[in-house]
């Protein structure tokens, strides 16, 4: 089993921490201060693994942080973590509540760490995220521009294009 570890629900404005061994929990921050306070409380204690769900957008200035500190965690599936709660009868999903099912996660699953991405890996996924969406919005406006009617549309659409 893993030797001791640190569930976190990251949302956009704040991560609610529950630390599994000692029964602590912390709400920080979803900032570079949060991410400082939170390897502040872990001063001085290796090996515990940081569990947290991917969300998107919202989770990624922390496992970047993480990644940079040299802090071992594990980004898990939702719904991987979902069914885990179902499985140990969590069906209440509160921030905290989901914090501590992520380090009980860690704990009974035996997670360990993912490798640690290079600075570039996280700029060249964010650059691509961009370009998927770019995409996605002209072929949108492609789709727009064969029905549309209105000339001022039109020209509207083929300068988006």
């Amino acid at each position: 089993m893993a030797k001791d570890t640190i569930g976190i629900d990251v949302s956009k404005d704040r991560i609610d921490a529950y630390w599994h061994s000692r029964s602590e929990a912390r709400c920080l921050p979803n900032s570079e201060d949060g991410f400082r306070n939170l390897c502040a409380w872990l001063e001085g204690q290796e090996g515990v693994l940081i569990v947290f769900e991917a969300t998107g957008a919202y989770h990624r200035g922390l496992e970047r942080y993480l990644g940079m500190a040299g802090r071992p965690f594990i980004k898990v599936n939702p719904k991987q973590a979902r069914r885990f709660a179902q499985a140990i009868g969590r069906l209440t999903k509160t921030d905290s509540v989901n914090a501590r099912m992520l380090a009980r996660m860690g704990v009974v699953l035996e997670l360990t760490p993912q490798p640690v991405e290079g600075e570039d890996v996280h700029d060249l996924r964010e650059l691509l995220t961009a370009r998927r969406a770019l995409v996605k919005d002209q072929m949108a406006a492609k789709t727009r521009l064969a029905t549309a009617q209105s000339p001022l549309v039109q020209e509207q659409l083929c300068r988006r294009i």
